[in-house]
């Protein structure tokens, strides 16, 4: 009997270490947004809403526009046809 309830509560003490492990993993932050494919094309300044920096964890550094259609565009560097507004 001794040896059942050892074998039990051992069982018990592996399922709460890897549920709590699995859970770690899932609290990883992760970017939100990372780009894979960058253009090249030049943009109006006055059809950009913001430029955003890609996360450092993102396998590719770049920035993100946001036009005024709500269109994401990713870009590899900060291109300088943006110009000031």
């Amino acid at each position: 009997m001794k040896m059942n309830v050892c074998c039990v509560c051992w069982a018990l003490g592996l399922v709460l270490l890897i549920t709590i492990s699995s859970e770690a993993q899932d609290v990883i932050a992760h970017p939100e947004h990372c780009c894979f494919n960058f253009v090249s094309m030049k943009i109006p300044a006055n059809k950009i809403i913001k430029v955003d920096k890609l996360d450092g964890r993102c396998p590719k550094q770049g920035f993100v526009v946001t036009t005024e259609a709500g269109k994401k565009i990713c870009f590899e560097k900060f291109p300088s046809s943006f110009g000031k507004r």
